[in-house]
């Protein structure tokens, strides 16, 4: 009898055991990431190899010890933990972070190829994750593959509207393939979002050099507009708008830039000559979209010309200019508190398309 109440307790006390450990190793791997949060990664390697030995297989500490192998530039280690979370964890919805964390170590060793392979296993098994597709995107970006990068990038916004790294990058994609007109959207979604953040002053630079509209005061009383040969091949041979095409937008827009020169207007600030010019470019997108097509149409001018209608663009152009170092700036923001308030109210309520 006591031989069979023993059979009977063995296997409990294993399960009790093991749930134990698994408690101290999550504990260990709490304790790990506070010292990672210190960039104290050595530290915290150790935390997670001591919760390895109570829990061998603990996907919590796999994860994170992988992430500061990649902190201190140990990605062949960093790749080999997410290996074996890969292979003893297979299905389980943690591994999002994992195919993250593997992608970007075979990023970072230059392996581009074996990067986009595992970014694609992860979006085959989590198809919704905006955060693989940003991944992918910068992995393409670092090979020249701008097309393809774009692409990645425009499939983690219409999952995340709001992720600002993503709207950031192809603001400058697009601003270096001289697409300037969806860069300047993208670049204003950016600024909506993150109008203050690091990467701020190098988006509204780009946003400013878009908004002069290749016009360049030649003379006392004359100005030059540069028209560049890529906006004539934003067209068919029938004279028909191609995909993402708004060659209209950029030709109204360098004519608006013109005007910066004229007596009336020389004499108003940047973001005063912004809010006429972006008035007249919203304008011209609600005009000219039933003749043309592409994602930027269909993701990026919906948003803004839906801004203009409802008389936000002085309120988003102080938002957007909020880096700039203007005093004006700063004082309008101050003294419109109500006005910005409604905007991003407006802003964050927006409906956008999915596709």
């Amino acid at each position: 009898m006591k031989k069979a109440i023993l059979i009977l307790l063995f296997p409990l006390m294993c399960s009790i055991s093991f749930g134990q450990n698994r408690k101290d190793a999550e504990k260990l791997v709490n304790e790990g990431i506070t010292l990672h949060d210190k960039e104290d990664f050595q530290g915290a390697i150790l935390k997670y190899e001591n919760a390895l030995k109570l829990d061998k297989d603990n996907l919590y500490a796999l994860t994170e010890i992988a992430f500061s192998l990649m902190s201190l530039q140990k990605y062949n280690e960093a790749i080999e933990y997410c290996q074996k979370a890969l292979e003893t964890h297979p299905g389980e919805g943690d591994l999002i972070t994992v195919y993250v964390n593997m992608g970007t170590s075979y990023n970072r060793l230059k392996k581009t190829d074996k990067s986009i392979e595992v970014y694609d296993q992860g979006i085959k098994e989590f198809p919704n994750f905006y955060r693989l597709y940003y991944n992918k995107g910068i992995t393409l970006a670092g090979a020249k593959r701008i097309d393809e990068a774009i692409l990645s990038f425009q499939k983690s916004i219409t999952l995340k509207p709001d992720h600002g790294g993503s709207h950031h990058n192809i603001a400058q994609l697009l601003y270096f393939s001289k697409k300037r007109i969806p860069a300047l959207l993208a670049g204003c979604r950016f600024l909506v979002l993150e109008p203050q953040s690091i990467k701020a002053k190098d988006i509204l630079s780009v946003i400013q050099k878009i908004m002069n509209g290749n016009v360049e005061k030649t003379g006392e009383k004359s100005v030059t507009i540069n028209f560049s040969l890529d906006m004539l091949r934003d067209t068919t041979a029938n004279g028909k708008p191609k995909e993402n095409s708004f060659t209209s937008t950029e030709l109204i827009l360098a004519m608006d830039a013109a005007l910066d020169f004229d007596e009336k207007n020389e004499k108003k600030s940047e973001v005063e000559q912004f809010i006429r010019k972006f008035e007249t470019v919203c304008a011209s997108l609600k005009e000219t979209k039933k003749d043309n097509f592409g994602f930027f149409w269909n993701y990026y001018v919906p948003y803004f010309t839906d801004m203009k209608d409802k008389n936000f663009i002085e309120t988003f152009a102080f938002i957007i200019f909020s880096s700039s170092d203007d005093p004006a700036v700063s004082k309008w923001l101050n003294a419109n508190k109500s006005k910005t308030d409604k905007f991003f109210e407006w802003s964050k309520s927006f409906e956008w398309k999915s596709n």
